[in-house]
């Protein structure tokens, strides 16, 4: 790309900044045994950003040469609001990432991605009792240039690709799904040799068809760590991000930076810099290098993420937290890879400290509401006098998310994060968000059926 096509656009009228992406995708969706769709996709454009008054003008456009007339459009719409925002101050930055995979998706066919995916479909759909697969290889390669009119140019490359199967067990009128993935980083080699995985997931979701409903009630619980982590993400990860703070006095109240969310052994943290999983990155799209955060330490809160007007807005550090799906969209708070910290129980002391509860196993989705959230959990086992016991399903969790941060009484001593990315806001869906956790106890958890 020609950098100087986009500085030579830049003027020194108020706050200017342009982000032109060159972007490769590549999908291979498996029904079954079937290879039902392979998609390869290659598009590129900009976007341009401007602040004079109250607000960000914003133009996305296709053509490189148009960097000049998008910059125009947006001083002239940023004139059109009343105010006068300003932008925290962060390092002029010059500098050029690349990535060095181990073993680059790039250089792998299409037909030995398409092998791939399908030898571990037909280990799943050998497995007797299990009735459907639906399997996605996604790859995505991003290739950025990112300058604004105080000095800072970053070149950058981004690349993730990884395998998700949704697996259906039936037997009679009853059904089950798990969820399984790998990858979700830079390297190829990460997706190879999982046979013993796919079989083991293969097991466990047709053991769940002779598992017993839950009985609903009131339980003292274990969330494994993919559990853990969509708690954290979806339950606490959003409020966290400033963009969301600023629309509502009452969650801005509630979210005061000093507050007691929970015990001394509670700690919270959002980390880009970390290398090896789905939201790692070196800088976010306002040239601003992510930064490894804590939003709760020793059980306060203690920080959120911010992009530069938040933290101006907030009186606060940028964190390095705006990021776009891509360049036709302008950059949102959101999160990198958000996740409970280890503490330094192990599992086996947390399991006997329960004389009858849950452990809580593979994440299944869910949503939120304020404080309020519900998830869908693969499955679970009855702990009984401290010993996992018989398996049980059709389990969903529920709760206000404060009352639950101040529950967690135990947290084990390994972090394991999901190997699928994937978060929604704002209308984008950004493939590149991390989640994880380590294995946390919970007092009084309400789990229902279906």
């Amino acid at each position: 790309m020609d950098r100087n096509l986009l500085l030579n656009a830049l003027t020194k009228e108020g706050y200017q900044d342009l982000r032109y992406q060159k972007l490769n995708k590549t999908s291979i969706v498996v029904k079954d045994r079937d290879v039902k769709e392979v998609s390869v996709i290659t598009k590129s454009g900009g976007h341009a950003r401007c602040l004079l008054g109250g607000g960000f003008g914003t133009f996305s456009f296709n053509n490189i040469d148009d960097a000049s007339m998008a910059l125009e459009e947006c001083i002239r719409a940023s004139r059109l609001i009343p105010g006068n925002k300003k932008l925290a101050k962060t390092p002029v930055i010059q500098d050029k990432i690349t990535v060095e995979p181990k073993t680059d998706p790039r250089q792998i066919s299409i037909d030995d991605k398409k092998e791939l995916l399908l030898k571990y479909c037909n280990i799943l759909m050998d497995y007797e009792g299990i009735a459907t697969v639906t399997a996605d290889y996604y790859e995505q390669f991003s290739d950025k240039i990112f300058v604004n009119n105080e000095g800072t140019v970053i070149e950058q490359e981004e690349l993730i690709c990884g395998m998700k199967f949704f697996i259906t067990s039936q037997k009679g009128d009853i059904t089950q799904q798990t969820r399984l993935s790998f990858g979700g980083n830079q390297s190829f080699h990460e997706l190879l040799d999982k046979e013993e995985f796919v079989l083991a997931k293969a097991r466990e979701t047709v053991n769940l068809l002779s598992a017993a409903p839950v009985t609903g009630g009131i339980y003292d619980v274990i969330l494994d760590s993919d559990v853990g982590g969509l708690f954290i993400h979806e339950a606490f990860g959003h409020l966290s991000e400033a963009d969301n703070l600023l629309g509502s006095p009452s969650l801005k109240k509630t979210m005061t930076l000093g507050t007691r969310f929970g015990r001394d052994i509670l700690n919270v943290i959002d980390d880009p810099s970390m290398e090896g999983n789905p939201g790692s990155y070196i800088y976010d799209d306002e040239g601003v290098k992510g930064t490894r955060t804590y939003l709760i330490k020793n059980g306060f809160l203690s920080g959120r993420l911010h992009s530069r007007e938040t933290a101006e807005e907030t009186n606060e550090i940028p964190t390095g937290h705006a990021r776009a799906k891509d360049f036709n969209f302008t950059p949102i708070v959101r999160m990198g890879n958000i996740y409970i910290d280890k503490g330094t129980d192990n599992i086996e002391d947390m399991i006997k400290s329960i004389d009858y509860g849950i452990y809580l196993f593979g994440s299944a989705g869910g949503q939120t509401s304020g404080e309020a959230f519900t998830f869908a959990v693969q499955g679970g086992y009855i702990i009984r006098n401290g010993k996992l016991c018989e398996m049980v399903r059709d389990i969903a969790l529920s709760g206000n998310l404060f009352e639950t941060l101040h529950n967690i009484e135990m947290i084990g001593n390994e972090v394991t994060f999901s190997r699928v990315g994937g978060c929604g806001k704002s209308g984008q869906i950004l493939v590149s968000s991390g989640k994880g956790s380590a294995p946390i106890k919970i007092k009084s958890m309400a789990i229902g059926g279906k």
